[in-house]
């Protein structure tokens, strides 16, 4: 069983930025951040992958979101710049042990945070 737990959180203007971090309790094989905005469904944000260091994101956060993982593989960041509106939403926290499925709204991993709120305004 691995925990997760998510920090870094909060509210921000557009055009700001916020540091997201996620702790795992064990080694995992990759995580990711996933988003969920009230009323939509969960979303897919950004992967990474402890081996080869490995990095995904969707196109709406590419290039403004960047994924991160220190040398003993806790935790990983998610930093967030240039921050819009639509960004606001529950971010959270996966892991997988094994293989590691990108993009949608993934409902193949396994280990899930709590969520930490993001929430930009105009």
């Amino acid at each position: 069983q691995v925990q997760l737990l998510e920090a870094g959180g909060g509210s921000v203007q557009a055009g700001g930025s916020l540091n997201l971090s996620c702790t795992a309790s064990s080694d995992t094989a990759c995580m990711a951040w996933f988003r969920q905005a009230p009323g939509k469904e969960r979303e897919g944000v950004a992967g990474f992958v402890w081996g080869g260091r490995l990095t995904y994101y969707e196109d709406y956060v590419r290039g403004r979101f960047i994924i991160s993982g220190n040398r003993a593989k806790r935790p990983l960041y998610l930093q967030m710049n240039s921050l819009k509106p639509e960004d606001t939403a529950m971010y959270y926290c996966a892991a997988e042990l094994g293989d590691c499925v990108w993009g949608g709204s993934g409902g193949s991993w396994t280990y899930w945070g709590q969520g930490t709120q993001v929430t930009v305004s105009s």
